[in-house]
């Protein structure tokens, strides 16, 4: 809509065209009417119209309504469906002046595709019964179910293309709380309303509040069935079963990657026990939100600034009711400080995975903890309760719902707050606690927090959670399709165009036919000794003319017979087709007869002349050509490659990766230890022109793309390094060291959210290929004790790192080798494995081993395998801050390892030691390299650990 349109609004007519098989209240033909409701106002009603039982009736009854940004908004038709009900009118009895009607059903209808782009829309909805209504009776008797055929329209579309692809819609679900507090009894008699509540933004200025209050108290002893259908956030304005938004479920069961609180293996125990047997509250309410561009801003900005979110939950005693025309004499609000809110209890989700590409919904269950305004401040920078706005919003300017055509045959509906009876009515829970509905001071009251919330104490005491889902149509970060990331890459590193014909191949196919040439002329040979004898004997008389032809004639006839004539074909079939394609040029069928024919005879004259070629080459005395072969192949000149590098001698070890190149140069492996060698001579520029050769080869060569993120980072080419890096990870989704440098950039970057969004995915993968049961919640507690920690004690300085080795390793005792998330990852295909004379030993050594690591560990030995010693030394530095990392046995070796390469020699030394005191799995290992550093004359002296 433009300006125009928001300030006039746009007319949404709804058409109710025919009722199918409606049933009256007598079971005989009757007299009844359609009206139609939309967010709590009438828009009218049909004309009346006789109807025979079980039939047809065509209403054509059209409303409409203005949508604008005054009255019913978007987020209206985003939240509310139209309600239709359905009423009969019964016959006047004897002075009766006014209509008597009856209540036979009501149907709802979903606005929803308006906000997806449709002008118009016919949909047949269920028309639900009223309790007692004669549709109920047919529904339960199995009988045909009554509808209502339903068309709604708009002129024009309420969202520009733009404003479509801009905005966005957030669905909330409240599913059900669980092991809630034991005071909480259904069979007390009083009756209470329970709410959730949260705020969320839906524009750029303004938020939305989202209230929850139709929960239903309800004792355990089994499971919640899933599937289940969600409801609509209307409570008791509609009949029973319209309540539930036609084909929307809950689906979720407990899974291993769960987002919320309660995700450990100890957790899920709890989880499954409470769920079946304990009380539980239920909501099953869905509600929507319309998103537009400056909401979804906020909402991004939001999340980034603070990743908790507030979802504040409360029980409190329904109010009386209110008489008529007394609403005015009640006593004005009390003051912020002396609203007093039942039970008020708070769940703190993280919304930051909300943030992570392509990711559109976050399910979890969350602890209830007891709501204090200082410990908000503290965890969501907001210091405003939302139940306790909504309790201090007037009456006048909360926009109360007018009771719809099935609530005006009931009792009007209960307040949901009451601030000036909440304590009053909760008699039985005040026996029980003799504290609740207020908040009490303590004896050790502190500044910072004066009163302590005591019945919000109860869901901590009593371990309880609410199960939450948060859906978004279209992720607030898009993912780059892998379409985009390859025409990216495509774009920095074009791919080498293919190679031209090679004349070579002409002569290959003529080689090939002489060669079976060759073949059958020999077993023609045979076949003819085995008939008459030795031909070519020295003292065999030549035969006459006669002899000859007959001798002709047989063969050709025992050939025939035998089927080896066919054979001889067929194994000469190949050969004359290769002779056609690549040295005739010819793969395309003739149209032209006389075409046809040439060719025959130019083709007929090539393969006689290659056959004589060929057959004198095979009756020759001369003797056969020998092929020379070439005496190394290229795993050979690698190896030798290696074992110059392990000697020093970098140039012929040079001279080796050339000598492979000239082999062989569409390779991408080959490129790729060529400029693995160079990064080692730190000819960075040369390394990375190797790099950008194997892509170009290889678009999906995963270790070249690593290493081309590498090097573009420590160039400064930020967003150059971001694709190479997510390139990588969309080629091969499960490598654990492409994800894990992804997560080290972007913790370079400062942005945490995704980098632990990276490293969540390293976790995951390692333990998927290695079969171990990692929880959600261990994961998400790794990485966000790394990202919190890992810009205040970043150790990428090579100073700040030897000195919290030496400091640690004063403390450290002998640890045993960790397991959890820590075993050893395959590693990526073409990942190389060169080494130099100050580590040969130790990488040898260390892969032999196959010590138990984190995702760091495998990382720092893929980067010093080719020489990316920031990188590593970045990698090494998070294994300390990793929770399940720290110093260890295989930190100490890479560390070693590393400064080798630096030329520390002193200092990898120290960590030589420290591995040596650290464990004795791995003594062979040490000695051998403590074995390898003493032949190399450097002063190193080694204490005997028995």
């Amino acid at each position: 809509m433009d300006a125009h349109q928001e300030a006039a609004g746009v007319p949404v007519q709804i058409t109710v065209l025919r009722g199918n098989h409606l049933r009256g209240n007598k079971n005989e033909p009757f007299l009844n009417f359609v009206r139609a409701e939309f967010n709590g106002i009438v828009l009218g009603d049909s004309q009346k119209l006789d109807v025979p039982v079980d039939d047809c009736v065509n209403y054509c009854f059209t409303c409409s309504f203005q949508c604008s940004e005054v009255a019913h908004t978007l987020d209206d038709l985003a939240r509310e469906p139209v309600i239709l009900t359905v009423i009969e009118v019964l016959p006047k009895e004897k002075k009766q002046k006014d209509d008597k009607t009856y209540v036979l059903g009501q149907a709802v209808v979903d606005l929803l595709p308006l906000l997806q782009g449709q002008c118009s829309y016919s949909s047949t909805v269920m028309l639900h019964p009223t309790p007692g209504s004669p549709t109920q009776s047919a529904s339960q008797d199995g009988g045909i179910k009554p509808t209502l055929d339903v068309s709604v329209s708009v002129h024009e579309p309420l969202l520009s293309d733009s404003q479509l692809s801009e905005s966005n819609l957030l669905t909330v679900t409240v599913e059900t709380a669980y092991s809630l507090p034991d005071i909480w009894n259904p069979a007390s008699g009083l009756s209470s309303s329970y709410v959730a509540a949260l705020q969320v933004p839906v524009t750029a200025k303004r938020e939305q509040i989202l209230l929850f209050s139709n929960g239903l108290l309800k004792m355990g002893g089994e499971r919640e069935p899933v599937p289940r259908l969600k409801k609509w956030p209307l409570g008791p304005l509609l009949a029973p079963d319209a309540q539930f938004i036609p084909g929307i479920f809950i689906e979720g069961e407990l899974t291993d990657l769960e987002d919320g609180d309660l995700t450990s293996i100890e957790d899920r125990e709890f989880r499954v026990q409470a769920e079946c047997n304990q009380k539980r509250v239920s909501w099953d309410t869905e509600c929507r939100c319309f998103v537009d561009a400056g909401g979804a801003a906020c909402l991004t900005h939001r999340i980034a600034e603070c990743r908790l979110w507030p979802v504040e939950v409360t029980r409190s005693p329904q109010a009386a009711k209110t008489v008529a025309g007394k609403a005015g004499k009640e006593k004005p609000q009390v003051e912020d400080e002396m609203i007093q809110i039942p039970f008020h209890g708070v769940a703190y989700m993280d919304l930051a995975p909300l943030l992570y590409p392509g990711v559109r919904c976050i399910r979890g269950a969350y602890r209830l903890h007891p709501f204090y305004d200082s410990e908000l401040q503290k965890k969501t920078k907001r210091n405003i309760s939302v139940l306790r706005e909504s309790m201090k919003a007037p009456v006048a300017k909360s926009h109360p719902r007018p009771p719809s055509s099935v609530g005006s045959c009931k009792a009007a509906p209960s307040k949901v707050f009451d601030t000036h009876k909440a304590g009053k009515d909760n008699k039985e829970a005040s026996k029980k606690t003799g504290t609740q509905g207020k908040l009490f001071q303590t004896d050790g009251i502190t500044d910072v927090e004066p009163q302590i919330n005591v019945e919000g104490q109860m869901y901590t005491d009593s371990g309880s959670y609410i199960i939450i889902d948060i859906a978004l149509e279209k992720p607030l970060v898009p993912k780059r399709p892998p379409e985009e990331l390859a025409k990216r890459v495509m774009d920095l590193i074009p791919p080498r165009p293919p190679l031209p014909r090679q004349p070579a191949g002409a002569e290959r196919a003529v080689q090939e036919y002489q060669a079976q040439i060759a073949s059958v002329a020999y077993q023609v040979l045979e076949h003819y000794h085995h008939m008459f004898g030795a031909v070519f004997g020295p003292e065999t008389k030549p035969l006459d003319p006669a002899t000859t032809e007959q001798r002709r004639s047989q063969i050709f006839g025992e050939l025939n017979c035998s089927g080896k004539y066919f054979a001889f074909k067929e194994q000469m079939k190949y050969a004359v087709v290769r002779i056609v394609r690549e040295k005739m040029l010819r793969t395309e069928a003739f149209t032209d007869p006389e075409q046809l024919q040439a060719f025959l005879s130019q083709l007929y004259v090539l393969l006689v002349d290659e056959m004589h070629v060929a057959l004198n080459k095979t009756l020759s005395a001369n003797g056969e050509e020998v092929q020379l072969q070439p005496l190394l192949d290229c795993c050979q000149l690698k190896h030798f490659a290696m074992e110059a590098q392990l000697n020093g001698d970098y140039q012929l070890a040079a001279q080796y990766y050339q000598e492979r190149l000239l082999r062989d140069q569409s390779n991408s492996s080959h490129w790729f230890d060529y400029g693995a060698f160079n990064m080692m001579m730190a000819d960075y520029l040369k390394a990375e022109e190797c790099f950008h050769l194997a892509v170009s080869i290889d678009q999906t060569h995963v270790p070249s793309l690593l290493m081309c993120g590498i090097l573009s980072e420590m160039n400064g080419d930020y967003k150059d390094a971001e694709t190479f890096f997510e390139g990588a990870t969309c080629v091969e989704p499960s490598c654990v060291v492409a994800w894990t440098l992804f997560g080290l950039y972007y913790l370079a970057q400062e942005n945490t959210i995704q980098a632990e969004m990276a490293f969540l995915k390293a976790i995951k993968h390692q333990a998927t290929l290695m079969c171990t049961p990692v929880s959600r919640q261990e994961m998400v507690d790794n990485t966000q004790d790394l990202t919190k920690n890992g810009q205040a004690k970043q150790l990428g300085v090579k100073e700040s790192l030897t000195n919290t080795l030496n400091k640690t390793a004063v403390d450290c005792e002998t640890e045993e080798v960790r397991s959890q998330t820590s075993q050893h990852i395959k590693p990526v295909q073409g990942f190389a494995a060169n080494s130099d004379p100050e580590r040969a030993v130790l990488q040898q050594q260390q892969s032999s081993t196959r010590l138990n690591t984190t995702i760091y560990m495998e990382t720092v030995k893929f980067l010093l395998q080719n020489y990316a010693l920031q990188m590593a030394q970045r990698a090494l530095a998070q294994e300390l801050l990793c929770p399940d990392g720290g110093p260890s046995s295989s930190y100490y070796l890479a560390l070693a390892n590393l400064q080798l390469l630096q030329g520390k020699y002193d200092s990898a030394e120290a960590n030589v030691q420290e591995a040596l005191s650290d464990t004795l799995q791995i003594c062979s290992v040490l000695w051998k390299t403590t074995k390898t550093l003493k032949e190399l004359n450097w002063p190193f002296s080694v204490r005997t650990a028995h």
